[in-house]
């Protein structure tokens, strides 16, 4: 059976689906989608929603805040086990990539979309675009460092964010000539979207001021999954509440855990704002204005250094080492007197300021894009 690509060698304008499957892609897609339909003369662009994301409501919040058109093609794959989520996926893209015969298939990050669309798209002789290419953890009991490493390896055009990603890809063999040093497009979101953010009223919402609480997220199996580093974690927090106020915007996994671990009393617990999550032009207030951010999300380490707000990151690893490198951001693990440490830094004023990363300068989808076009072009 002859590839899509194959198929589709005579025709001038070049065919590009996206494809997005959980909020963090979200992000990295839109000022991509923006940037590749300016030139509708000669790409024909479709965004792919796999629909990994359980959370609808949510995701089509973060539609709108990014004000990005719904999906050109919804999978609605939905929630479950690692193998059967991918599983679902790879079924669902291979009818559409024999429907659509795209000439390049993009993918972001490190969600199972990525992995499976990079799967499908290779197997089938289609080129592959991996944004966020080259970030390692180096720790593969992770589920996203190896859908990182799979989709790396099976991509034509690797555009990195770090000069890290370009040590690590040319340590695994990958050769020079499809790596690109194109910056963080996460950064493109926020500089698009931060004066807007800045007119969200969830402050005052929640009776917050300006650089005097402290936001949270935990989201990571590692943190949330077992019953004793979720209850290691809140001891912590509890700690940073006596002394400042906090608010935590709870991800769906961590909430249902704290029920299932019967550790409802958190919930109610009167010295932490404990809420539902918020959408990105709310939550990217939130964090701006923050005396510090406690996480374990890569993308909130990512925007803390370039807002350059101080970063607790309570994992053992980053694959984002520039913003502890020259960042904003700490990793220190789940070792309480790293992170008390850390607070006490912060609140007496001697934490490091931190440096915005090179190519960090909101104009990563237009390297991307131009790379793409000049590559169809010749």
């Amino acid at each position: 059976m002859a590839s899509p690509h194959i198929l589709k060698e005579n025709s001038m304008k070049q065919k590009i689906i996206c494809v997005v499957g959980a909020r963090p892609n979200f992000m990295k897609s839109a000022p991509l989608m923006k940037e590749l339909r300016k030139y509708g003369d000669e790409i024909d662009v479709i965004l792919a929603h796999t629909g990994q994301h359980y959370d609808q409501k949510l995701s089509q919040l973060f539609f709108d805040d990014l004000k990005m058109p719904p999906p050109d093609i919804y999978l609605g794959v939905g929630s479950a086990s690692h193998g059967e989520q991918t599983a679902r996926i790879m079924i669902e893209l291979e009818k559409v990539f024999f429907r659509e015969k795209p000439d390049l298939v993009v993918v972001f990050g490190d969600v199972n979309s990525t992995m499976a669309s990079a799967i499908v798209a290779a197997k089938m002789c289609i080129k592959v675009a991996h944004v966020e290419s080259g970030l390692r953890s180096f720790d593969r009991t992770m589920p996203e460092e190896i859908n990182r490493i799979v989709a790396d390896h099976l991509s034509d055009f690797l555009f990195v964010t770090e000069k890290s990603g370009i040590e690590n890809l040319t340590h695994e063999g990958i050769s020079n000539d499809k790596i690109f040093f194109t910056g963080n497009i996460m950064i493109d979101s926020l500089v698009n979207n931060l004066e807007i953010a800045r007119k969200s009223d969830i402050l005052e919402k929640l009776s917050l001021h300006s650089r005097q609480y402290v936001a949270i997220t935990l989201h990571r199996p590692s943190n949330v999954d077992n019953r004793d580093s979720l209850t290691g974690l809140f001891d912590i927090i509890r700690g940073i509440a006596a002394k400042i106020p906090v608010v935590f915007p709870c991800h769906p996994r961590t909430r249902n855990n704290i029920i299932n671990f019967g550790l409802s009393e958190i919930l109610e617990n009167k010295t932490i704002k404990i809420i539902e999550p918020l959408g990105y032009l709310d939550f990217l207030r939130l964090q701006s204005e923050s005396a510090f951010v406690l996480t374990d999300s890569g993308g909130v380490q990512e925007e803390t250094t370039f807002l350059r707000i101080p970063c607790i990151t309570v994992r053992e690893t980053t694959e984002r080492p520039v913003t502890a490198e020259i960042g904003s951001n700490i990793v220190t693990g789940t070792d309480q007197a790293k992170i008390i440490d850390a607070v006490e830094q912060i609140q007496s004023g001697h934490f490091k300021k931190g440096s915005i990363p090179d190519l960090w300068d909101g104009h990563t989808a237009e390297r991307i894009v131009q790379i793409i076009r000049n590559r169809n072009n010749g």
